[in-house]
């Protein structure tokens, strides 16, 4: 079993230098973050080296043995699709739109269709090295339509997601055109992680407003799968920057800014050069510190670190020149002769070069107006070997959640920030030392290792109880054996749900009567003696009078309050009243106020909430609520509550359809039993079945059944072969 790890970028870029191809570090968050990983974990790592091969074929070979030895496998992209694809669809359309830049946002098919040829490019390299046995785990915004491609091309494949940058509320997210294709992609996963709880909460939210799975316990049953989706908040290795003040290296830098800083404070901002990162407003603040509180020039130095990112792309190179700007004015406006108020450093910082600054400053100021997480605030705390320092951090960025000791401030409130840069440096050292040591003790324990080790567990464990959840799919060796033991039968018994399982669920329910499809199947099934075919409904009984008049069928109504042998007459199954309805109905009727598009259907014996046609986020909190209520309402009530498919059915606790279907299941002479159900319900017939008989849940779910399929077409056309099937 191997681990791959696939990422749009490599841990090092190919770049071409006096004529020869050389490697180094590439820069970002997630290639620095898991490299260590990568390298303890023996992981073969496949994604972009940044370069594209002007000597296609010669050039490539080299690539390829280099990147080998460190276990990197490269995927070459066309000059077009680095455009199109990397600069294109995801630096212009959605990098802006998850960071809610909606403005910088630019739609444009081109750079859409290139996305998708490159996710396949990606897969069909992944593929070529990857087994079923294998893991793979796969990182970014620019691959979110890789794991539901890969997982077709490997069914049974082991498959992570992890996004690094923030996801969007479903009211953002609802503007992308190809939003439904990106959510189909990222849910061909099996585990789906993010930074914090917000961005777990805004996917589950978009993933039911736009395909209607329900999200529950860490987990959510998508067609076939579960799938858990969860927050795995990104760790550093730690150790390594709180150990780095041994670096001979590192003391030597040390020394040369100590002598240049002199006695002045230092407040360190390192960043890419991204609109996000709130550069700007962060230099703005600065200006307004300066101007309200004079006291503070010349003994206080900003160092701006600010790693040129993007530069290809329009919007950077205009932030590039407003920030080159905004510093000229404010060290002409400040500046005096042997005092420069900012520092500005336009380039990539290695190890060796960024830790100094770090173990120097006195304050690091992290302002981000939308982040996913931010590694150099948890560096930063890293670095403080003697606990000294504060850092200041944006509300905005996922850090947040871990860092809470941190002077937390609205990254575009500059006043704000003017003030957390006072407070910062007016703080006592006990109380630096004091916050800084909460912070390491949980950026110690929760390092990038742990962070990756848990994500792995997590999918370990998610597979596991896919394993165990999923019930046998009804494979052609199975569906052979059943139209076998059909075929030799006698005495034969169907037992069959209607709504999500003859037919689908719609918005109306009347809109869900028996077409003319259905109708001839069940004619056919009835017309042989032998067959004894009986619909097992939640509808009410003169509702399925009236669609299944003229079969000689078997009924049952009313989740088994009646039941109706075919030539029959119904009856009850036990006298039932209905007293309690005037205490539920009350409390129904105000949910249906502050529901919209909910409504009340009665029936003889039990009282139903139906919430499809409601909005989908709204209507699972209010289905919370009531069944809340309800539960406490009915506790003195010989009443249970049952959650269906969009519905919450209030009726009696001893009357369920297992219990009514034995009328027909005890008959001594019935030698072929099969029954087919959608939803909890039917888990009552399924718990009364014989061992012999075949039992099918409609849907990939924990289920008594001993058998699946997917959905009410798979069961027309089972349904359909039954009815014709002859013994040969």
């Amino acid at each position: 079993m191997k681990l791959f790890i696939v990422s749009n970028r490599l841990p090092v870029t190919v770049a071409r230098r006096g004529g020869s191809l050389k490697l180094q570090s590439s820069v970002g968050g997630l290639a620095t973050g898991l490299d260590s990983f990568h390298k303890s974990y023996q992981s073969i790592w496949i994604g972009w080296p940044g370069y594209t091969p002007a000597k296609a074929e010669k050039e490539k070979r080299f690539i390829r043995k280099k990147l080998s030895a460190m276990n990197c496998c490269p995927v070459f992209l066309t000059p077009y699709d680095v455009d199109n694809y990397y600069y294109g669809f995801c630096n212009k359309t959605i990098w802006p739109l998850f960071h809610y830049f909606t403005q910088h946002v630019i739609y444009d098919d081109n750079y859409w269709k290139s996305y998708i040829r490159v996710n396949e490019q990606f897969c069909k390299e992944i593929a070529n090295r990857a087994s079923s046995e294998d893991e793979i785990w796969i990182h970014d915004y620019q691959l979110m339509l890789s794991p539901r491609i890969l997982r077709e091309k490997i069914p049974d494949a082991t498959i992570g997601f992890f996004l690094h940058i923030p996801f969007p509320s479903s009211e953002v997210f609802r503007l992308l055109p190809y939003r439904t294709e990106i959510i189909e992609g990222i849910l061909g996963a099996d585990l789906i992680g993010f930074h914090t709880h917000d961005y777990v909460h805004h996917f589950t939210q978009t993933v039911r407003r736009l395909l209607g799975f329900e999200y529950s316990l860490g987990k959510m049953s998508a067609g076939n799968r579960t799938i858990k989706v969860d927050a795995f908040p990104m760790g550093i290795d730690y150790e390594r920057y709180h150990r780095a003040v041994d670096d001979i290296q590192i003391q030597r830098e040390l020394k040369k800014l100590t002598k240049k800083v002199a006695n002045r404070k230092v407040i360190l901002s390192v960043d890419r050069l991204d609109y996000t990162k709130g550069i700007l407003e962060r230099l703005e603040a600065f200006d307004i510190f300066l101007e309200k509180y004079p006291k503070y020039r010349k003994k206080v130095t900003l160092i701006l670190v600010a790693v040129p990112s993007r530069t290809g792309v329009s919007h950077y190179m205009l932030l590039k020149k407003r920030v080159d700007e905004l510093i000229s004015r404010i060290n002409g406006k400040y500046g005096d002769i042997g005092w420069v108020p900012i520092w500005y450093l336009s380039r990539f910082l290695n190890f060796q070069k960024l830790v100094p600054l770090y173990i120097i400053a006195d304050v690091a100021l992290t302002t981000p107006l939308r982040d996913g997480m931010n590694l150099i605030a948890k560096e930063f705390i890293a670095s403080k070997v003697n606990k000294k320092g504060v850092l200041i951090l944006s509300e905005m960025a996922g850090a947040t959640h871990e860092l809470g000791e941190a002077l937390t401030v609205n990254p575009n409130n500059k006043q704000q920030i003017a003030e957390a840069i006072k407070q910062a440096l007016t703080m006592s050292e006990k109380e630096q030392k004091r916050r800084n040591e909460i912070m390491q003790k949980r950026l110690r324990r929760y390092t990038v290792e742990r962070w990756a080790n848990d994500f792995m567990d997590r999918l370990h464990d998610i597979k596991r109880i896919q394993r165990h959840a999923c019930i046998r799919e009804l494979s052609k060796e199975i569906k052979k054996r059943l139209l076998h033991d059909f075929s030799r039968s006698e005495h034969r018994l169907l037992l069959l749900d209607y709504d999500g399982t003859l037919v689908t669920f719609q918005q109306d329910p009347e809109d869900a009567r028996p077409d003319r499809d259905i109708q001839n199947i069940l004619r056919t099934l009835c017309s042989d003696s032998r067959n004894e075919v009986v619909i097992v409904s939640g509808r009410q009984r003169n509702t399925l009078d009236k669609w299944f008049n003229g079969l000689d069928i078997g009924l049952i109504a009313e989740h088994g309050v009646w039941t109706k042998m075919k030539k029959g007459k119904w009856r009850i199954v036990e006298s039932l009243d209905n007293e309690w309805k005037e205490q539920i109905r009350p409390t129904l009727e105000i949910y249906v106020d502050r529901t919209p598009g909910s409504f009340i259907e009665e029936k003889e014996f039990s009282l139903v909430w139906h919430y499809r046609r409601a909005d989908p986020k709204l209507a699972a909190i209010r289905a919370s609520e009531l069944t809340a209520a309800l539960l406490d309402l009915t506790s003195n009530l010989d009443v249970g509550v049952l959650e269906g498919s969009k519905v919450i059915e209030i009726k009696n606790k001893r009357i369920n359809k297992g219990r009514a279907a034995l009328r027909w299941i005890l008959k001594k002479r019935t030698s072929f039993i099969l029954a087919i159900g959608d939803d909890w319900t039917d888990e009552d017939v399924f718990a009364v079945l014989p061992p012999t008989a075949y039992s099918i849940r409609v849907g990939y779910m924990v289920s008594k059944a001993t058998y699946c399929l997917e959905s009410p077409a798979e069961v027309r056309e089972l349904l359909e072969e039954i009815s014709t099937y002859e013994n040969k």
